[in-house]
């Protein structure tokens, strides 16, 4: 969960505007990504892939943990060229943050998971401090983990300041934005698989949280809230849908204006199919990506326009904008 614009090709050739394809120099499946400047962006994937540039696109450098072949890293947050962290998933021991103070040639165990019912999701944070990461439901309560002190410890929110999961509910760590911050002490968190789309919302840093319905698509374990993104502390968008449908437009967006409380159906000209990411540009402009295709919104994401059919995972930005995808795919917003 981050602000930035990411899409990633490996064809050093330019992708029908407004991407251009960058060279990536992997075949890793990329699911997160943090941008922290126009010049300076960091991705991460599966087989313990990270990848950083400091040079705008031009190159980037293979830097991620040492032996972590066998780990998927769903979600990285990145502050600058030197400091990181990166999220891996999976059941058990798999579910473990990593951290980097020194532009990732070195790097810090900062959670293990030993709960063999644990599985994290994603990480967001307000600052370099504090932030928050997400796991699935643990007997009935989401996992809520809060560090104040930059990931040196991580202690979980009691499960009485959490209102209950549903069955068969959880999280999706597709984009790394089912869990997003904003300001100085909100976060929120989408959810999927139950009867019911979610979004979870704290206004006191995690400690206690509040739900509220959704009208995204729902009802199988494939659909549901996927991303979300916030524009400022009231305003802001949710896109999913059903990942086995990838070109359904079904149910694949929704839009807040009270902070979450309430959420509305986008139906018109809405996003061309399931999307798994979504992020707000400078003005009214907003992005939606899915492995289907990418859409524009130039009206704050009431209508939206097609970018074209090639598929991305996530996307950030800051200043400018990268997508990233499927067998090293990157790319870069060109407008």
């Amino acid at each position: 969960m981050s602000t930035a614009l990411v899409l990633f090709l490996t064809l050093a050739v330019p992708l029908a505007d407004p991407w251009s394809l960058q060279e990536s120099g992997s075949k890793a499946r990329f699911r997160g990504v943090s941008v922290v400047s126009p010049q300076v962006a960091w991705a991460s994937g599966s087989q313990g892939t990270v990848l950083r540039t400091v040079d705008g696109g031009a190159t980037w450098k293979k830097l991620g943990p040492p032996d972590a072949e066998k780990l998927d890293f769903r979600d990285i947050q990145a502050f600058d060229d030197q400091h990181a962290f990166v999220l891996a998933i999976g059941p058990g021991e798999l579910s473990r943050i990593y951290k980097t103070v020194d532009g990732g040639r070195n790097w810090s165990l900062s959670y293990l998971n030993r709960d063999p019912k644990g599985f994290l999701d994603a990480i967001a944070f307000w600052d370099a401090d504090h932030g928050l990461a997400l796991g699935d439901p643990i007997d009935g309560h989401y996992l809520i983990l809060a560090t104040v002190d930059g990931g040196q410890t991580w202690v979980k929110t009691p499960d009485a300041g959490l209102p209950e999961a549903l069955p068969g509910e959880g999280a999706f760590a597709a984009s790394g934005t089912c869990l997003v911050v904003k300001g100085d002490s909100n976060a929120w968190f989408g959810t999927g698989g139950g009867s019911t789309a979610r979004v979870f919302r704290s206004t006191d840093r995690g400690r206690t949280w509040t739900v509220a319905s959704t009208p995204i698509r729902s009802g199988n374990p494939s659909s549901g809230v996927f991303g979300l993104a916030f524009r400022d502390a009231r305003n802001g968008l949710a896109v999913g849908g059903d990942y086995q449908l990838e070109a359904d437009p079904t149910g694949n967006l929704a839009a807040t204006i009270d902070g979450g409380q309430t959420w509305t159906l986008v139906t018109a000209r809405r996003p061309g199919g399931f999307r798994s990411a979504v992020g707000f540009l400078p003005g009214r402009k907003v992005i939606a990506v899915g492995p289907s295709g990418t859409d524009l919104s130039i009206d704050g994401g009431t209508t939206w326009t097609s970018l074209g059919t090639v598929g991305f995972h996530a996307f950030g930005f800051a200043g400018a904008g990268w997508g990233v995808g499927e067998s090293g795919r990157i790319g870069k917003s060109i407008k």
